[in-house]
């Protein structure tokens, strides 16, 4: 049965306990490193031809031209229309949630902006988006539409161009002789069709990485790569930037519930599951002022886990990487909680409005009882792509801004320049650049030297 890590912040060797509970490590395995470096160089070189070769070795897909990978539009509408009505209906309404959002979130903070000195010099700031992106999507055994959603959506609102979608579909049989169709979900191509998503490619893994940041004659270069995949898709990613933009190199999934004792304990159990299933190496973690609640949570935990379909990976998850944490207080807790700089922060108490000014660092905070996880993982809006391992302390979400660059603007009026001028004439002298203090000093004139 599952047996998450039980600590105390009373105990003398709480601290050394709590950090190798913690520890996860991002280095990527040697051998997986060389054998990406190798596909990406050889994609770089050949294009189309080793992304056909390297679809057929890994996905068991044979095509004789990367047009045979592609999906038209009228192939992801089919997708949608197939679907039963309550998952099309789920589906754009999820879609609706999650634009509404990220339009909220262009007009606060992606804007352009200026404003005029009292000397006439203009300052401002252009907002454009990227002309080109790619979204990778998991492929394969599971199945992310709301990935699909996550990704491209923000890239549509934020203005740009191009939206290339690549996911794998590995053939059921990978040793099948020219399997010239893999295992394409509708749901994931329908999430494509309703998000906006302008090409998409039925290749995956470091090849996919390669063909979208280099370009071959079929897949347009993209300017930046977002969304999750394996190591071989995080390695690939590390290793193209650069040359394109990525959003972040994601680890293991992680939730932090941080507890009062109101909410039953079942519904925190079971929330605690929703990222144990994801992987082994997932982290579930409990914080916790009442340790008679944190007894209840266990005892769901081992009365819930024997229902669940995926109880395997929860059960290795929950004692690899689980714990359960039981603090002098609240305020205690939140302290734990900003030094975790979770991925998802549930703040599960009657009254979360009152922590919530103390918790500094997390990828995405989820308020009250009734705000479980999942909700944000698909419907509630704002974007599940998260900061991961730590990375919250100086990362953000997935959002517009991820989709945008800035230019600043600069127009100096010759009064400005003036003053602007001695400024910064005395400034490159001081750094030896001569042809900076001169470049400013011709505009200086004659007479007020």
């Amino acid at each position: 049965m599952a047996q998450p890590l039980r600590l105390s912040t009373a105990s003398p060797t709480f601290e050394a306990d709590f950090k190798a509970r913690l520890h996860w490590s991002a280095d990527t395995d040697a051998a997986i490193e060389q054998r990406v470096a190798e596909i990406l160089a050889d994609v770089r070189a050949r294009g189309d031809a080793a992304v056909l070769e390297y679809t057929h070795r890994f996905d068991g897909l044979k095509a004789e031209r990367m047009g045979a990978l592609e999906l038209t539009q009228t192939e992801l509408k089919a997708a949608f229309d197939s679907l039963p009505t309550e998952q099309r209906d789920a589906l754009q309404a999820a879609a609706a949630r999650v634009r509404s959002y990220h339009e909220a979130q262009r007009k606060a903070s992606g804007e352009s902006w200026s404003y005029r000195d009292a000397d006439g010099t203009l300052l401002g700031q252009k907002v454009t988006p990227l002309d080109r992106v790619g979204i990778y999507v998991p492929g394969g055994k599971a199945a992310y539409p709301s990935s699909v959603l996550m990704n491209a959506i923000p890239a549509h609102v934020a203005g740009v161009g191009e939206i290339i979608m690549v996911v794998p579909t590995p053939a059921r049989d990978k040793h099948a002789a020219n399997a010239a169709q893999g295992e394409r979900n509708p749901l994931v191509l329908a999430a494509a069709y309703v998000a906006g998503v302008s090409r998409a490619f039925t290749i995956g893994g470091a090849q996919a990485v390669a063909a979208l940041a280099y370009g071959t004659a079929t897949v347009p270069a993209v300017d930046k790569i977002t969304g999750p995949g394996n190591a071989y898709v995080a390695a690939a990613k590390r290793r193209v930037f650069g040359t394109v933009g990525i959003d972040m190199i994601a680890g293991p999934s992680e939730i932090l519930v941080l507890a009062d004792g109101s909410t039953p304990p079942d519904w925190v159990a079971m929330d605690l599951f929703s990222q144990a299933e994801h992987d082994e190496l997932a982290q579930s973690v409990l914080l916790c002022p009442d340790e008679a609640y944190i007894d209840r949570v266990q005892a769901e935990i081992q009365r819930l886990l024997p229902q669940m379909p995926r109880r395997d990976i929860i059960e290795k998850s929950l004692n690899g990487r689980g714990v359960l944490i039981h603090t002098r207080s609240m305020e205690e807790a939140c302290a734990i909680s900003n030094r975790i700089a979770p991925e998802h922060l549930e703040v599960s108490s009657h009254e979360p409005h009152r922590w919530e000014p103390l918790l500094k660092h997390a990828g995405a905070i989820f308020l009250g009882a009734y705000t479980s996880e999942s909700l944000g993982d698909y419907c509630a809006g704002p974007n599940h792509v998260l900061p991961t391992s730590g990375t919250a302390r100086f990362s953000s979400p997935l959002g517009v801004y991820d989709f945008q660059k800035r230019s600043s603007l600069i127009e100096v009026s010759e009064q400005g320049a003036q003053t602007l001028g001695k400024i910064a004439a005395v400034l490159a002298y001081g750094e030896g650049l001569q042809a900076h203090a001169m470049a400013a000093e011709f505009r200086l004139k004659k007479d007020t030297e």
